[in-house]
């Protein structure tokens, strides 16, 4: 496992961020995303969406559970687990994992079945008013190669 962390100062640095990790992925990658509410993590998957060249507008998913974007260089899967906290019942999400696409997952903390051997765990913190911390945690070889080429 390998960790990085990084600075932002503003949503505008957050969606950049974002947009590097987009262009880096490569399909089936999962990407889990924790952070108090408000933390950034809808910011920072507009940039992923951006770098993979989605166009269409990125909105939580929280009420949805899951926002599927097909207008890229591969499908971005945006999941949002916050309600499915003590839900035992098989969504079909998994079959999405071992797809053709970019997996995000907000709160993956509630879905712990879901989260593969190996992923891109990102930790997002306020560090003062507009600015913000993030934890990278790669695990696995080719989540520790996309660490090393993130700027």
């Amino acid at each position: 496992m390998k960790n990085r962390v990084m600075h932002t100062a503003g949503a505008q640095e957050t969606i950049a961020l974002g947009q590097q990790l987009g262009s880096l992925a490569q399909a089936g990658m999962v990407f889990l995303l924790e952070g108090d509410l408000g933390a950034g993590k809808t910011t920072l998957t507009q940039g992923i969406a951006r770098g993979l060249g989605v166009s269409r507008t990125v909105k939580s998913p929280t009420f949805n559970l899951l926002k599927i974007y097909e207008d890229g260089r591969m499908p971005l899967y945006h999941m949002d687990a916050y309600r499915l906290e003590g839900v035992n019942q098989d969504l079909g999400f998994d079959e999405l994992l071992d797809g053709d696409g970019l997996s995000v997952i907000e709160w993956p903390q509630f879905v712990p079945a879901l989260i593969p051997e190996e992923y891109l765990k990102i930790t997002i913190t306020l560090a003062a008013e507009d600015e913000r911390d993030l934890l990278f945690e790669a695990v696995g070889q080719v989540y520790e190669q996309l660490l090393e080429e993130l700027k």
